[in-house]
């Protein structure tokens, strides 16, 4: 007899609450200045925050105490009420550095999705699901970092350019795992 043990596991960098409104990442839906609800950080020299995570589940069947199967699903989540900009400062350039960062979000989603679908079922499939997410989230995190660092939260232009070339051609790279 097949039973179904469902696993949810959310990891939303550090913005995991419950019934958060949020949005999925989509080729064809780019963020506005409209979609950042939250209250302005007027301690900080930043003119915009984008807040987004990866959103990760998966289930298992098990048969005479024996995993047997597994399914797993993860998206890239924009969270509106935990994002926000200075509508003094805010333009089309800082718009489209905000943008990326959900796109940085939606890359690792589909380097994760490519990592699971290597996966094969073993009596330590939780481990394994847990781990390639652990990964993931740790791999987003230093890409976002670097992201900022490198230019200058987008003060360097030049390196915007690199930046948003180099996430188009890795994303084009995992385009069999895109979100749909």
């Amino acid at each position: 007899m097949l039973s179904r043990l469902l696993i949810v596991l959310l990891c939303l960098l550090k913005f995991a609450t419950t019934n958060e409104v949020t949005m999925s990442w989509s080729e064809s839906k780019k963020l506005t200045w409209a979609d950042f609800k939250g209250a302005v950080d007027v301690n900080t020299d930043a003119v915009a925050v984008t807040a987004s995570g990866i959103t990760f589940s998966f289930s298992v069947s098990e048969s005479d105490g024996k995993f047997v199967d597994f399914s797993a699903e993860t998206y890239a989540h924009f969270y509106p009420e935990k994002s926000w900009y200075n509508k003094t400062k805010g333009d089309d350039h800082i718009l489209a550095h905000e943008q990326l960062h959900f796109d940085i979000t939606e890359l690792h989603v589909r380097k994760l999705r490519y990592n699971i679908s290597k996966i094969k079922v073993s009596q330590h499939i939780k481990h394994d699901l847990r781990a390639v997410h652990e990964q993931a989230n740790k791999e987003l995190a230093i890409m976002q970092n670097t992201y900022d660092t490198q230019t200058n939260n987008s003060i360097n232009k030049v390196e915007q350019v690199t930046w948003s070339k180099f996430v188009k051609n890795e994303l084009d790279k995992y385009k069999d795992f895109r979100s749909r």
